[in-house]
């Protein structure tokens, strides 16, 4: 897998946890914990998005 594909892969999850977080601060009765989970996973996906751009 070349280097653009595996950040094209990543900026796709890192859209989905975002459309995941919306939803769920949107909806009543959502985990806090589920949410900053999810936060959590889209900071480290942004981390590597980043790294590998700057590689």
């Amino acid at each position: 897998m070349s280097v653009a594909s595996h950040i094209a892969e990543l900026k796709k999850k890192h859209e989905n946890l975002a459309e995941m977080v919306e939803k769920a601060q949107r909806a009543p009765g959502s985990s806090d914990l589920q949410i900053a989970e999810w936060k959590k996973q889209k900071l480290k996906i942004k981390e590597e998005i980043s790294r590998l751009s700057q590689a």
